[in-house]
């Protein structure tokens, strides 16, 4: 069936033992696609358009499960039929997917540069924006969360250390990275990126959390203030 031909089409025109919601119940969630798992966190689509449309939608927007996962809140609800509470509800679901696989084995180390790289390479270097993250480490220097604080150029409204410090606290975090992307491909810092960093570092020394390092990724490239005696 087309999309253009479903868009009327809701769960409920499908016989109730088809629906995800039954089949699950029944089969167990490993029986639903992924097309139907994503349909059951959105739980309801929009006026005139069944939910699983919009879950497709999202599958063909990013093209898998991971790029839904990665994507910020503001990616996510920008797609049709989504919107930020359903952004949110997805956002919640993959948070919580995370939590419980870092539960069941050692959490990743990060001692360097290049560990930091490895861990979120991937997910920043084909982004069109700049995405403004910090990475959550415990007193071993284990991660515990890998937070995306903002999008957009970076400046002093976009990122305030108020955001940052409020992850990395709820988080319990001893000490935080600071990561984001240039999407230009060239991974020196700007004058505003210094200006960033050195706001946080001084409001990390107030709340008691270390910033130990800032690293711009650039496609290929990256760059640590800490590696080059900028922190």
């Amino acid at each position: 069936m087309s999309q253009q031909r479903q868009r009327g089409f809701t769960i409920h025109d499908l016989p109730q033992a088809e629906r995800p919601r039954e089949r699950l119940q029944r089969l167990g969630p490993e029986a639903l696609s992924s097309q139907e798992l994503i349909a059951l966190v959105l739980g309801r689509g929009v006026k005139g358009e069944s939910v699983m449309v919009t879950a497709q939608r999202l599958l063909s927007t990013f093209g898998n499960l991971k790029n839904i996962s990665e994507a910020s809140l503001e990616e996510l609800s920008s797609v049709k039929g989504v919107g930020l509470a359903k952004a949110a509800q997805l956002k919640a679901a993959f948070a919580l997917a995370e939590r419980a696989e870092d539960s069941s084995g050692e959490r990743v180390k990060i001692k360097t540069a290049s560990d930091v790289v490895r861990l979120v390479r991937a997910r920043l270097r084909d982004k069109k924006k700049e995405h403004f993250m910090i990475l959550c480490l415990d007193t071993k220097n284990s991660l515990i969360k890998a937070s995306n604080v903002s999008m957009g150029t970076l400046n002093a409204s976009l990122v305030h250390p108020r955001e940052v410090f409020k992850e990395a606290i709820q988080s319990l975090a001893h000490a935080i990275i600071l990561v984001h992307n240039h999407p230009s491909g060239n991974p020196m810092p700007s004058d505003a990126d210094i200006e960033i960093t050195r706001r946080i570092i001084d409001a990390g020394r107030i709340v008691g959390i270390d910033v130990l390092d800032h690293v711009i990724i650039a496609r290929e490239r990256a760059f640590s203030f800490k590696e080059k005696g900028l922190i």
